[in-house]
């Protein structure tokens, strides 16, 4: 399969021609790699148009942090900070995204102008999700999940990682399927980081072929993430912070779109879309 058939669309969104980029907005204070630094709205939408200028595709809105260990922000408080980032986004004519494991406010979201539900979850942590999303009719991530924030590390356990993902998302996409969600508007995403250690993440970078077996958009989010930090530290030093795993973050970008990822989701966004051109124009010189 070709990386530029691997890519596909995503009926409901724009086609760019590469792998786009998607850009992080975290409206949070505990976030891993940017906790607290966006957490007002004015200075969460100044940041999205900020991602934006550097060469963000779209922009990623979420209000409730997901690292590991994290414990669940109540529902009206992530309305409270995603909804106004939205809308005031969408005001400026940024393509925008929510990031939500709830119906409500991935509803909200929606009808403050956000365009695409990305579900950490894949619809599994609120049963009322797919539903929502069928009848709003937009695009929705479905991502490999295998439980909450707080337990995920204790279920990172594989007989052979790669194989387990792709069926594991197969059959969550048969089941969004199932609830009403068309298939043309979903895409995929490997779950990095989530209940997976280093090894796994860096084998499913490395057969990201394999993912294109489900024949739906990928959608790889590597920033920053546990393993880069494990991959530039070396055996037995400590990681970087997570800011300073960008120029790492970029180069799983370039694979990435060498591979035929839809999109990356990246906190940084300058380097990554740098890196997306450069192998975008690898590609088309092939």
């Amino acid at each position: 399969m070709s990386t530029l058939h691997g890519r596909g669309t995503v009926q409901g969104l724009p086609g760019w021609g590469r792998c786009a980029v998607m850009g992080v907005v975290n409206v949070t204070p505990d976030s891993f790699s940017d906790g607290g630094r966006w957490f007002d709205t004015t200075t969460a939408v100044k940041h999205g148009l900020d991602l934006v200028g550097e060469g963000a595709d779209l922009v990623d809105v979420g209000g409730e942090s997901t690292r590991p260990g994290a414990s669940r922000v109540d529902e009206s408080e992530e309305l409270r900070r995603v909804v106004p980032v939205v809308r005031g986004l969408v005001s400026e004519g940024v393509t925008v995204s929510v990031d939500t494991m709830r119906a409500r406010v991935a509803e909200q979201a929606v009808e403050a102008g956000a365009v695409l539900v990305n579900d950490v979850s894949g619809g599994l942590a609120d049963p009322d999700m797919v539903p929502v999303v069928a009848a709003a009719g937009v695009p929705f991530v479905v991502m490999h999940w295998r439980g909450f924030s707080d337990t995920m590390n204790s279920r990172a356990v594989y007989g052979d990682v790669v194989a387990e993902v792709v069926e594991e998302l197969r059959t969550r996409m048969d089941a969004v399927v199932s609830g009403g969600v068309a298939p043309e508007r979903i895409v995929i995403d490997p779950g990095l980081g989530f209940a997976k250690d280093a090894g796994h993440d860096l084998s499913l970078i490395a057969r990201l072929d394999a993912l294109h077996a489900l024949r739906r958009p990928l959608l790889v989010a590597a920033s920053r993430k546990r393993f880069l930090g494990h991959v530039l530290a070396g055996p037995g030093a400590a990681p970087p912070p997570a800011r300073e795993r960008d120029a790492a973050t970029a180069a799983v970008s370039a694979l990435a779109a060498r591979s035929g990822a839809w999109a990356v989701r990246v906190h940084e966004v300058r380097a990554t879309a740098d890196a997306v051109r450069v192998a975008r124009a690898v590609e088309g010189a092939a």
